[in-house]
């Protein structure tokens, strides 16, 4: 399996806080069958204030322990976007660590509030569709309005917005509107990956295996490989920034 949204960079978020942290998770993951793992730290403004710079230092800190530690797990870095005015200013700067590309077009994870979708959210997919980046919404089974009004992420999909779901959503962790939200866009076909999320071992561990045998039993084998390793596997290889041990 290929997990391309994960909080493993140490200390620049509120994922991993130590290089060893990160290595506990990576090879948690790599127990449950997770071979490539794509570092995903968040860049939310006033909160997080991640840029290129700083997600880069802690990725070649963690690549360095990898290589110490002879570390078989692949990884490369992107970064988790909370939408906002300033991903315009981001893209044009040439700010934006992408996952890696879809059909031709710069892939970007970005995410909303839980509580709401902002307004103007659409007009900024828009905008970024229009420069050659195509946006991947994460967890959106995790949004409150989408809770009670799943109907809002239409124009979102409309627009050819990819959608991420989190693999511990399907397993009820997230609650149960969570996890009802998540099994239909799984089971509608709109999904496009499943990936952990994971920030810890305690409360937010990865539960990619338990996740893909949940959605083999419930649907198919084959959607659980498409959504766990196939299509995420073709993202990764994309992406320039990737360490695998030499």
């Amino acid at each position: 399996m290929i997990d391309l949204h994960s909080h493993i960079l140490a200390g620049i978020d509120d994922g991993a806080s130590t290089v060893d942290d990160a290595i506990a998770l990576v090879n948690h993951s790599a127990l449950s069958g997770v071979t490539k793992v794509l570092a995903t730290p968040h860049i939310h403004f006033g909160t997080f204030d991640n840029d290129l710079a700083s997600i880069k230092k802690a990725f070649a800190e963690l690549t360095l322990k990898f290589q110490k530690e002879q570390i078989n797990t692949a990884v490369a870095y992107a970064a988790e976007v909370r939408i906002c005015p300033e991903i315009i200013l981001l893209a044009k700067t040439k700010q934006l660590p992408f996952m890696g590309e879809w059909q031709g077009s710069d892939l970007l994870l970005i995410e909303f509030p839980h509580s709401h979708i902002p307004p103007g959210s659409e007009k900024l997919i828009d905008w970024l569709i229009k420069n050659n980046i195509q946006p991947m919404i994460a967890h959106p089974e995790r949004n409150r309005d989408l809770w009670k009004f799943p109907e809002l992420l239409r124009p979102f999909k409309q627009r050819g917005c990819l959608l991420q779901i989190t693999a511990a959503s399907l397993l009820g962790d997230f609650g149960e509107r969570s996890e009802k939200l998540a099994w239909q866009l799984i089971e509608a076909h709109e999904a496009t990956i499943v990936a952990s999320d994971m920030h810890n071992l305690t409360r937010r561990p990865c539960k990619m295996k338990e996740a893909f045998e949940a959605v083999a039993t419930r649907c198919s084998q084959a959607m659980a490989e498409r959504l766990f390793t196939d299509t995420p596997d073709l993202i990764f290889n994309s992406n320039p920034t990737i360490w695998t041990l030499k």
